[in-house]
């Protein structure tokens, strides 16, 4: 759950789009983040209302979702939203 930066920082063009359908829902993903200081990711939960924007990478799209209004995030995530990859995104209404 990023904003697909490659290694030397660069962002990875994307599609912008808006799916209505998912405007407004609410919703839970989670994906991996690093863990500081080593080269391993951990998990991390994320619960709030879908915004129905999302962005897709690559020639086969990889669809990732704008999640606001977050209601669970973990303890020191410092952002009031999160890009949440479409796989691990599970609709709550």
């Amino acid at each position: 759950m990023s904003d697909q930066q490659h290694d030397d920082g660069e962002q990875a063009p994307f599609r912008s789009g808006f799916n209505a359908a998912y405007a407004g829902r609410r919703a839970e993903c989670d994906g991996g983040a690093p863990v500081p200081g080593t080269h391993f990711a951990g998990r991390q939960d994320f619960a709030g209302t879908l915004t129905g924007d999302y962005r897709d990478f690559g020639d086969f799209p990889w669809r990732w979702y704008l999640m606001t209004s977050l209601t669970v995030k973990p303890a020191n995530y410092p952002y009031e939203a999160v890009w949440c990859d479409e796989g691990n995104l599970f609709l709550l209404d």
